[in-house]
């Protein structure tokens, strides 16, 4: 931090031939080395302090710290007329339009946390403790002196008001900035309006999008015209051109498109089609219902969702769907509809390249340096694979009660026979591999993950380590947001453990007994064989997407098949 000093007669009177003003020049502090040339036909109101090498060109700065090296240039008012929390604390009803599941952002937040907040609502006392917490927090960072970090810089922008901007960050043409944070590496573009917001590490909100009381995660990108309201975005989302209204954005969430509304809903490594939208149109009792959209669900063009509903995890979803329905047991299915009914082909998606495709892929896109939301990336896991034997449980129950039925009926969704009977061949298939994967990996001993696990804002973590956690809030046991993402972390560092612990007590129930190293290393290698032949499948699927039945449209002007052919494996890339 910087030492301040008082402006020198002279150096006010080399301030002011350069076309400076000053409300009252006392208020204005510098570092030892200032030089009148850092300043230019600009105005300084309140109490202003320049930091080492900081510039400030045709600007008007009011109440506000410059960092070392940073630049202020072209700004019609930089300033902080009151005292303020710079967007912490500001209160954001994400999940439930009606703020039912309300979590006050703060420029710290994570994932794993405001999933706390939003969805363990029947646990007041918790909610109260965290709460308190945050208000803690907030307090800290109040004041009344706006800030622009080390490196930072803000240029051609117009009214930038309560903005604390961290170091190395950018604001470069925004239209209106209100009461918000900008974390280190954050970039604010051109035409930009935010009102009550924290944009987290590295994040770029861009090209005319419109935020008001929005969180948005570290390295997420929202751009070309996105509008959001009351919504949290997390780690490595990126939203362009449509809508979101009362989200809850779980990492890797994705929209490109115009026509695209995502509304009162909980998302994660989602995807949105063209057209798709999650509507809230039962307004009896008012904007009450909410969709949750478990990891890894897919929506193609047109796709529709009237709330309340809830999917698998990795569900593909296809055409509109107006009965309500619970997926949540059957992972890696398509939810299509068919004569105005939602029909469910479970386990669908596992034999599908494109969902091999988002496993991979996820990792590799991750663009943060901080990683302050703890991401669960592995495909084989608890969470799915205990889905996947709840779903073959459903199944069963549903074949046993009727063997010559032509189709079922669960939960607002009809099953074809044909498909039930697939789903329960790629499930089991599916929860072999998982168990092999799983038992493969981690250290016995000292980990029990036994029980059932969540997906808890993009981690998998065992629900009996969340209620600890909670209970601990509630006791005053941990009584800090560092000390609540901490638990979290260290349970993120041994996940394989865990994991393994988990599996290991799954084949001991299958077994009747503990297993041996024997029937361990038989699950492991079993595990492998199921992989390779489920990977066999994907590839397959890869291929008929890949084959020359696709190359309608290819090779235009071509006199010959070749030549449609070799500009179909050219511009496809596979050759």
């Amino acid at each position: 931090m910087s030492e301040f000093r008082k402006l020198t007669d002279a150096e006010i009177a080399s301030l002011e031939r350069a076309a400076n003003t000053a409300a009252d020049w006392s208020e204005v502090e510098v570092t030892a080395d200032f030089s009148p040339a850092q300043c230019r036909a600009s105005r300084f109101e309140g109490r202003v302090r320049i930091g080492r090498g900081a510039r400030v060109y045709d600007s008007t700065v009011r109440n506000y710290l410059l960092g070392d090296e940073s630049l202020v240039e072209r700004v019609t008012a930089l300033e902080c007329r009151r005292r303020s929390a710079f967007g912490n604390g500001t209160e954001v009803a994400a999940m439930n339009e009606c703020a039912g599941r309300t979590v006050r952002i703060y420029d710290a937040l994570t994932a794993q946390i405001a999933y706390l907040l939003a969805v363990y609502r029947h646990r007041p006392q918790t909610i109260a403790a965290l709460e308190r917490m945050i208000g803690a927090y907030v307090l800290e960072h109040t004041s009344e002196l706006g800030s622009v970090g080390r490196g930072a810089r803000v240029t051609g922008a117009r009214f930038v008001r309560e903005v604390r901007i961290g170091d190395g960050a950018v604001i470069d043409g925004a239209t209106l900035l209100e009461n918000g944070t900008l974390c280190a590496g954050a970039f604010v573009g051109a035409d930009v309006k935010a009102r009550d917001f924290i944009l987290a590490e590295g994040a770029r909100v861009d090209n005319g999008s419109i935020l008001e009381r929005c969180f948005v995660g570290e390295s997420s990108v929202l751009d070309k015209g996105f509008t959001a309201t009351h919504s949290l975005f997390f780690a490595n989302c990126h939203c362009e051109c449509g809508e979101a209204a009362s989200v809850f954005a779980g990492p890797y969430t994705v929209s490109h498109h115009k026509s695209t509304l995502l509304i009162a809903g909980m998302f994660s490594f989602f995807n949105a089609g063209s057209g798709s939208n999650q509507s809230n149109h039962l307004f009896k009792s008012g904007a009450v219902h909410q969709s949750v959209h478990l990891r890894g669900c897919k929506f193609g063009s047109g796709a529709y969702i009237m709330s309340p509903a809830l999917e698998g995890a990795f569900t593909m979803v296809l055409g509109h769907h107006a009965h309500h329905h619970d997926t949540s047991e059957f992972p890696y299915s398509y939810l299509v509809e068919n004569d105005g009914r939602s029909r469910l082909l479970p386990g669908a998606n596992l034999t599908s390249y494109g969902a091999v495709r988002d496993v991979e892929k996820w990792p590799v896109r991750d663009r943060r340096t901080l990683r302050r939301d703890a991401i669960s990336f592995e495909e084989h896991n608890p969470y799915v694979c205990g889905a996947m034997m709840r779903a073959v449980d459903a199944l069963n129950t549903l074949a046993d009660a009727d063997p010559d039925a032509d189709s079922y009926n669960y939960k607002k969704v009809s099953i074809p026979a044909t498909m039930l009977r697939r789903g329960l061949k790629l499930y089991n298939k599916a929860i072999v591999a998982s168990l092999g994967a799983m038992l493969e990996r981690g250290t016995a001993g000292g980990a029990d993950g036994a029980g059932r696990w969540l997906d808890v804002g993009g981690q998998f973590i065992v629900k009996r380590a969340v209620v600890a956690l909670l209970d601990d809030v509630d006791a005053g046991r941990i009584a800090t947001l560092d000390g609540v993402a901490a638990r979290f972390a260290a349970f993120a560092e041994r996940y394989d453990d865990y994991a393994r612990d988990w599996a290991y007590g799954v084949l001991g129930a299958v077994l009747g007994h503990t297993p041996n190293d024997g029937e361990l290393s038989d699950a492991i290698a079993a595990g492998a064989n199921a992989r390779s032949s489920l990977r066999k499948a994907a590839e397959e699927d890869r291929r008929r997407d890949c084959s020359l039945d696709m190359a309608v449209s290819y090779g235009l002007d071509a006199d010959d098949e070749q030549e449609v052919q070799d500009d179909y494996y050219t511009v496809r890339g596979l050759r």
